[in-house]
C-alpha cells in the first residue's frame, strides 16, 4: 500500500507547480511544456467524500485519480455534467509490484514511472455519454488505484465530481421525497405559486436544507450545475483564456462561473457572480431566474410574463456539503387575462394545456375542409380532467380523462368543435391535446385500447420477471425501464411519482432495459413479451413501458409494480 501511496504522490507533484499561474517570462520553454500532452493535461487525485468542480476545454481529455486502500470497500463516483453532454469512463490501474533500484528501494525516476501511469490503460469498469447526472456504484471494490477520465466533444464546459469509500454514511445529496413532483397550487397573470413536499434529510436526518427556484422560458433543468453554466453569460465562455496566457487552470470565476456561495436574496432576473463577469456580458441573461428561499416548501413567483409559459425547477441544497439534487420539474403558462380565452386548436398539431386547480379552459377547432371524422387525442399528466366535446352547440361527449384517451367522432360539412377541460380539485392539471381528420397522419402514436402492462407470476424468478403488453397494427418503437423501490411501495405512490407526460429523455441511462419495434395486423396477435434480468432477489421494481410516435412525442403504459422471489 506504501507503493500505491507514491504513485498517487508522483501524480500530484505536477499537479501542485501547475496550479500556480503558468510562467510566460520563458515562452520558449513554455511551449515545450504545453506540447507535452502528458504534463500540460491535468491530472490530479480526487479526495475522499468531496465534490470537486473543474473545467473541460472541448476535445481536451483530463484525467484524476483516487486510491482505494482495502480490498471490498464500497465505492460510488458520482458525475455532473454542466452546460454540454461528457463522455467519461471509470478503470482500474494495473501498477507494478515493485520499482527498481537494485535493492536500495529508491523507486524509478519520476517522469518514467508517472508516464507508465498515464499511459497504462487498465481494466476498465463503466462508461458513459450524455448530460445526464450518472454514477458508479459498487458494494465491494477491490483495492488500488483508480482512473476518472473525462472529454467533452461539443465546446469547453464545467463539470463536477464526487467519490467516496463511505456512501452509507455520507450521504451529501439530498434525498427526494416519495412524491418529488414540484405542483403549481396558483396561477395568475404574473404569478404563479409553487408548492412541493420537503426532503428526508430535513426532515428526518435533521440537516439544515435550502430550496431553490429556477425559473426559465425554454427547458426544464437536470442539476443546479447546468443552470449556473447557464447563467453564466455565452460571451464568458467564448473569452475563456488559452493556454500560453497568464491564468490559473482552476480561477474559472474569470470565465463567468458563479461562486458555490450565492445569496438566498437573489430576486431579479440575472445577477452574475463577480463584478468580472457583468463586465465581460455583452447582454445581461433576462429569461432565467434562480432564488434561493431557504427551507419554505411554498413559494410564490411574481412579476411574471402574462399569457408566457414557463417552465419550473425545484433545487433541494445541502447547505453544509452545498450539494444539491433536482425535483421533478413541471411547467405551466400565466393568464393572459381575466376573461376566459378560448384557444385555437390546429389540426395535427399537439397543444399543451394548464388548467389551475378547479378550473376551466376552452377550445375550439375548426377544421378547414370538410371531414368524415374526427378524432382526439388526450394525455392527461397528473390527475384526471374532465372533456366535453361539443359540435355546433350540440354536446357529443362528457367524460372524465386519466392517462392517454382517444376520441373518435362523426364529422359533418363546415363544422366547429368546442371543448370544454375542467381541472381537478385535488391540484393544478397540465395535459396535450390534439384534434385531427387525418388520424393516419397525427404525432401522438396509435395505442391499443388497453395500456396495462401484465406480469407473469409463474414466470417470476429470483432474477428476472416476464412481462407483456399489447400493441397496434401501426409500427412503432417502445422502450422498457426499470426501477427498483422499496416493499412499502404504494400504488398512490406510483400513480403521483412524476408527470406522466414525461418522456423517456428525463429517465436515467441505467434504468434501460431494451427498445425495439413492434406490431401486427392481425390485432389478436398484437402482444409481445418480454423478460428483464439482472434483478435481485426479493426486491420490487417498477415497469414502465413508453411508445414513441413518429412525431417524437411519447407515451407511457400503466406503471406495473412487479417483486422477484426471494427463494428459488
Amino acid at each position: 500500500m506504501l507503493l500505491l501511496h507514491w504513485f498517487v504522490f508522483l501524480l500530484v507533484l505536477p499537479l501542485n507547480s501547475r496550479t500556480q499561474k503558468l510562467p510566460t517570462r520563458d515562452e520558449e520553454l513554455f511551449q515545450m511544456q504545453i506540447r507535452d500532452k502528458a504534463f500540460f493535461h491535468d491530472s490530479s487525485v480526487i479526495p475522499d467524500g468531496a465534490e470537486i468542480s473543474s473545467f473541460l476545454f472541448r476535445d481536451t481529455p483530463k484525467r484524476y485519480f483516487f486510491v482505494v486502500e482495502e480490498d471490498n470497500t464500497p465505492l460510488a463516483v458520482t458525475v455532473t455534467p454542466c452546460d454540454a453532454p461528457l463522455e467519461w469512463k471509470l478503470s482500474l490501474q494495473e501498477l507494478p509490484e515493485e520499482a527498481s533500484g537494485e535493492g536500495s528501494g529508491e523507486p524509478e525516476p519520476l517522469e518514467q514511472q508517472k508516464q507508465q501511469i498515464i499511459n497504462e490503460e487498465g481494466t476498465e469498469l463503466f462508461s458513459y455519454k450524455g448530460n445526464d447526472v450518472e454514477y458508479f456504484v459498487s458494494p465491494s471494490s477491490p483495492s488500488g488505484l483508480y482512473q476518472l477520465e473525462l472529454l467533452s466533444t461539443e465546446k469547453d464546459t464545467h463539470f463536477k465530481v464526487y467519490a467516496t469509500t463511505t456512501p452509507e454514511s455520507d450521504q451529501p445529496y439530498p434525498e427526494l421525497p416519495y412524491d418529488p413532483r414540484v405542483d403549481v397550487t396558483s396561477l395568475g397573470r404574473t404569478t404563479v405559486t409553487l408548492a412541493w413536499k420537503p426532503s428526508p434529510t430535513a426532515s428526518l436526518l435533521k440537516q439544515p436544507i435550502q430550496y431553490c427556484i429556477v425559473i426559465n422560458k425554454e427547458h426544464n433543468f437536470k442539476s443546479l450545475c447546468a443552470v449556473e453554466a447557464k447563467l453564466s453569460s455565452d460571451d464568458a465562455f467564448m473569452m475563456a483564456p488559452k493556454p500560453g496566457l497568464d491564468f490559473s487552470l482552476f480561477d474559472f470565476a474569470h470565465f463567468g462561473f458563479p461562486s458555490d456561495n450565492n445569496s438566498g436574496k437573489e430576486r431579479s432576473f440575472l445577477k452574475s457572480s463577480s463584478k468580472l463577469s457583468r463586465q465581460m456580458s455583452s447582454k445581461p441573461r433576462v429569461d432565467l431566474q434562480k432564488i434561493c428561499i431557504g427551507n419554505k416548501n411554498i413559494f410564490t413567483l411574481s412579476d411574471l410574463k402574462p399569457d408566457t409559459q414557463y417552465y419550473f425547477d425545484m433545487f433541494a441544497v445541502n447547505v453544509n456539503t452545498n450539494m444539491s439534487t433536482a425535483y421533478v420539474g413541471t411547467f405551466a403558462r400565466t393568464k393572459e387575462e381575466a376573461k376566459q380565452k378560448t384557444v385555437e386548436l390546429k389540426d395535427g398539431k399537439v397543444t399543451d394545456v394548464f388548467i389551475k386547480r378547479k378550473g376551466a379552459k376552452f377550445l375550439r377547432f375548426a377544421p378547414v375542409s370538410s371531414h368524415q371524422k374526427v378524432t382526439f387525442f388526450v394525455h392527461s399528466c397528473l390527475d384526471a380532467v374532465q372533456i366535453q366535446i361539443r359540435r355546433d352547440g350540440k354536446l357529443l361527449l362528457s367524460q372524465n380523462v386519466e392517462e392517454v384517451r382517444q376520441f373518435q367522432l362523426r364529422g359533418k360539412p363546415k363544422a366547429k368543435y368546442l371543448i370544454r377541460l375542467k381541472g381537478s380539485k385535488k391540484g393544478a392539471s397540465m395535459l396535450k391535446i390534439l384534434a385531427t381528420t387525418r388520424p393516419n397522419k397525427q404525432s401522438f402514436p396509435s395505442l391499443p385500447e388497453d395500456t396495462r402492462i401484465k406480469a407473469f407470476d409463474k414466470l417470476r424468478t429470483c432474477s428476472s420477471a416476464t412481462v407483456a403488453w399489447l400493441g397496434t397494427q401501426e409500427r412503432n418503437k417502445f422502450c422498457i425501464y426499470k426501477k427498483e423501490v422499496g416493499d412499502n411501495y404504494s400504488e398512490e405512490q406510483k400513480k403521483r411519482e412524476q408527470n406522466q407526460c414525461l418522456g423517456p429523455d428525463t429517465r436515467k441511462k441505467s434504468e434501460k432495459v431494451l427498445c425495439k419495434y413492434f406490431h401486427s395486423q392481425n390485432l389478436q396477435k398484437a402482444v409481445t413479451t418480454e423478460t428483464i434480468k439482472g434483478l435481485q432477489p426479493g426486491k420490487s421494481y417498477l415497469l414502465d413501458v413508453y411508445v414513441i410516435g413518429h412525431g417524437g412525442h411519447s407515451v407511457k403504459y400503466q406503471s406495473k409494480l412487479v417483486k422477484t422471489r426471494k427463494f428459488c
